[in-house]
This record gives structure tokens, C-alpha cells and sequence, in this order.
């Protein structure tokens, strides 16, 4: 493994600033370690070093004195493959999309560019990012860093194995019902569900809350790092952000232990949450107590949450996948069809009430907030499973309702619009990651930082991170 590939996001980039490297020398040890390991975990799925070269010379040509803040001076990033950039091969893992080129770059793709950042890469997902398990038609499964008998989870797995993996510093990610954060779980790394709107993107359906824009790397520091590049204004965004925003990397680089702390295994609505993934949960509240934090076992009332979530993403397919079906239907995979003719089926009534049900549970989780810093739970109700399977339909003789079952967790907590911090927790017996998600206070970016950089150093898991993807047999 190359010196250069070890560095942290916020190391490469100090290192960048100094001319001590530069983004060629970065780029090139980037290409050598896709080309060693992405063999074996399928994370990467299309190229562009050309293109990064050129920009990186660009880059290079034009130095100039009036960088925006957190610029990041050509510094090799990862783009999950439902993301465009432009003139690179661009298919949200679909059939449909296989041969498509991006005409052109996403806003976040652009705003990150525009911060110095360079594409080397498109990261995989599943089809049209349904599912918590990376595969499709098009490229195949992602595997696990840690195991590659393993899945990475999804919809951002590919861009998960890829930071486990060393293969780039930093990679986009979008996250709906859990496409951060429980990739981020499954590969030990981390990744940030913002406050919807704060990277700003474009929606067919513009004032939908749910599908958010957020930034995963290795550790907090560098996921702040990627967050001060991509937040911020954009017309075409009416939930961005307007006026000046914070620095989330001086937030993170000033961990702050929390003075109270909620803590919940299953927020009340999982039906069955793994034991290891609990003993997990209770080392962490049991560090966390002997610190000195107040730490309380309880969560918001997310009872309604769970059955509300499905009926808005429902909606949220009709406008997404629905107008395909007719063509298209016996390309799709059945979790992609099943979604859109759930919410073609959906009553008008259904989605209202669902819409008014959100906002009662935001109330409820800001009046929550008024009491904690934050909230501590599992991103998954278990850890890494075999990659073969579609999703877990079971656990622990349980059984879950529907492919998103298991991932209650996640998908419930996005109904409160609340950010959320996925980080490395700590390892079952077997050496696979546990993830947890820190729950932040309503647009409460800052001090979610703050918080989950104190935590970090407190569990010390994500230094061991970029891992050589490796067997069972080599734990």
C-alpha cells in the first residue's frame, strides 16, 4: 500500500496546499490502487483517469491566490454512478442507462470541481439505488473490504468499499432510506445524511425532504472536509441553504464531548436487532458513561415513522422509475417495478396523511432534541451478510416485512430530517464492522461534528482503515 494511500482526506490536501505531492502523484497512486484491489471488491465500476489528468493539469496551470474556502487542490474524489459527470459513463446501475453518456455534471459534481475536487471514478450501486445490498445487471455485486464473501450494503456500497479500500480519500454518496449510512456501517468508514437541502440537488419533485446528497470518507474530519466543499446555495434548490455557512472541518477538528446522550438498540420499531451489533452498542454507552457523558436509554417516538416512510417513497417512484415500466419492465429487477407500482397504487389520501405524519414526527424529534445532544443507535439491525443474498429476508428467526425491513433503522430516522453521522462502532466476533448512526439536532451540522469526532476518538476503529480486501481466512 502506497504512503500516499494511507494519508487522511485532510492530510492529502494539507500536503497538496504545501506542494509537499501533487494531484498527479495523487492521481497516479490512486490508479494503481484501483488496479490492485478492485478486482476483488468490484467498487469502481468506470474510469476517467484521462479526464482527471487533464483537469489536474488545469488545476496545476492556473494557481491562483483567492481559492474558495475549503478547496480542496486536486484531490482524487469518487462519484457514486447515479451522480452525472460529465462525459463519463454514466447508468445508476440499469440496463436501461448501460450505454449512456452524461451530457452533463450534476451540481454537486460541479460545486465539488469547483473546490478543487477531480472525478477519477464512478462508484457501483444497485439498480436505480433500491436496496440495501450493491449489485445490478450492468457491473455485478460490490464486496466488502473486510470480507469479500460479504456485501457492502448499499446504494452507496461501491463508494464504501472504495474508501475501506484505499482506492480514493473521499467519494459522493445520496442517501434516502440509508444508502450512507448503512454502507458506512457495513465497511467501517463514515458518511453524513445532512439536513435536507444542504447540498443543494435537482428534484423532480423539489420540496421532497427524504432523498438527500452527502459526503462519505474514512474518518469525521474528512467527511466535514467533503461537507464544506458541497453545502451551500444553488437557486434551482429551494431547501438549500442561503447566506453563509459555518466551517464543519473547524467544527470536527474541535471534538467536543457531549454533555447528554440518548442511546437506543432499536428505536422501538426494530422487530429484531442482532446480539453482537448490541453488545456494540452497549460498550460504546458504557465508554461514553465512564467519560463522564450522561448517557439515558431512550429515543423519540418513531412509531408511525416506518409505514409513513414507505407510502412517501412510494410517491417519490412514480415520478422516478414509473414512466419506465411501460418499456423497460422486463429489464428492471423486481424491487424496482415493485416500488413503483406500490406508489402507483397509493390513494391520494394515503400521501397526504403520510406528508402530515412527517411533520408530526420533525415536531416530535425537535422537542426530543431539546433535552440530548444526541441520539446513539445501530445503522444496521445486523452486521455484513453474504453477499449472494438479495437482502436478509430474516434474522434471528425473525422475519422482516419486505426487501426494506432490515433497514428500519435507517429509514425511520430519515423522517425526522434530523443529520445524521454514520461511523465505525467497533467488530463482531468475526471481525465485521458495526456501524453506528449519531442523530444531530434539527440543521444542528456543527455540533454533530463536533460530537462524532469526540466519539471517534473515544471507540479509535477508524484508524485501521484503508484495509487490503482480504478473506475469512485472513482475519
Amino acid at each position: 500500500m502506497h504512503e500516499f494511500i494511507k494519508w487522511t482526506a485532510v492530510e492529502a490536501v494539507a500536503r497538496l496546499r504545501s506542494g509537499d505531492v501533487t494531484p498527479l502523484e495523487l492521481i497516479d497512486a490512486a490508479e494503481a490502487r484501483i488496479a490492485e484491489t478492485n478486482p476483488r471488491i468490484n467498487a469502481m465500476v468506470t474510469l476517467c483517469f484521462d479526464r482527471a489528468r487533464t483537469q489536474a493539469r488545469r488545476l496545476m496551470q492556473h494557481q491562483r491566490a483567492d481559492h474558495p474556502a475549503a478547496f480542496l487542490h486536486g484531490l482524487p474524489i469518487a462519484v457514486k454512478d447515479n451522480t452525472d459527470v460529465e462525459g463519463v459513463r454514466g447508468t445508476s446501475g440499469s440496463r436501461v442507462y448501460e450505454n449512456r453518456i452524461a451530457p452533463a455534471s450534476d451540481p454537486v459534481v460541479r460545486r465539488l470541481e469547483a473546490h478543487g475536487a477531480i472525478v477519477i471514478g464512478k462508484t457501483n450501486l444497485p439498480e436505480f439505488a433500491a436496496g440495501g445490498n450493491t449489485f445490478n445487471d450492468v457491473f455485478g455485486a460490490t464486496r466488502n473490504p473486510w470480507n469479500t464473501r460479504m456485501s457492502a450494503s448499499g446504494s452507496s456500497g461501491g463508494s464504501a468499499a472504495a474508501l475501506a479500500a484505499g482506492q480514493v480519500w473521499l467519494a459522493t454518496g445520496n442517501d434516502f432510506g440509508g444508502s450512507i449510512r448503512t454502507p458506512a456501517a457495513f465497511c467501517s468508514v463514515s458518511g453524513l445524511r445532512p439536513s435536507p437541502g444542504m447540498v443543494a440537488r435537482i428534484q423532480k419533485q423539489p420540496f421532497n425532504p427524504l432523498s438527500v446528497e452527502g459526503p462519505m470518507a474514512r474518518t469525521v474530519n474528512d467527511v466535514a472536509l467533503m461537507f464544506d466543499a458541497a453545502a451551500g446555495f444553488d437557486a434551482r434548490d429551494p431547501l438549500s441553504p442561503h447566506g453563509p455557512l459555518p466551517s464543519f472541518a473547524q467544527a470536527a477538528a474541535r471534538p467536543e464531548k457531549p454533555l447528554r446522550i440518548a442511546i437506543s438498540a432499536d428505536l422501538g420499531i426494530a422487530p429484531v436487532v442482532d446480539r453482537e451489533v448490541r453488545g456494540v452498542l452497549d460498550a460504546v454507552g458504557g465508554k461514553l458513561a465512564a467519560d463522564g457523558v450522561e448517557v439515558e436509554y431512550t429515543h423519540p417516538d418513531l412509531s408511525d415513522a416506518g409505514k409513513n416512510f414507505l407510502i412517501l417513497r412510494g410517491a417519490v417512484y412514480i415520478a422516478r422509475v414509473a414512466p419506465l415500466l411501460k418499456q423497460y419492465r422486463d429489464v428492471l429487477k423486481p424491487e424496482v417495478v415493485e416500488n413503483a407500482e406500490f406508489g402507483l397504487n397509493l390513494k391520494l389520501t394515503d400521501v397526504v396523511a403520510a406528508e402530515i405524519a412527517q411533520g408530526e414526527i420533525i415536531r416530535r424529534a425537535a422537542t426530543f432534541f431539546e433535552n440530548y445532544d444526541a441520539l446513539i443507535c445501530p445503522a444496521t439491525l445486523c452486521p455484513p451478510f453474504d453477499v449472494d443474498w438479495r437482502y436478509p429476508a430474516s434474522w434471528d428467526g425473525v422475519a422482516f416485512d419486505g426487501y426494506m425491513g432490515w433497514l428500519v433503522l435507517t429509514y425511520a430516522l430519515t423522517m425526522t430530517a434530523c443529520p445524521i453521522l454514520a461511523i465505525p462502532g467497533g467488530f463482531t466476533a468475526d471481525g465485521l464492522p458495526v456501524g453506528l448512526q449519531i442523530v444531530g439536532k434539527p440543521r444542528g451540522e456543527a455540533a454533530l461534528f463536533r460530537h462524532a469526532a469526540y466519539l471517534e476518538q473515544l471507540l479509535a476503529v477508524a484508524p485501521q482503515t484503508p484495509i487490503d480486501p482480504r478473506l475469512p481466512e485472513q482475519h
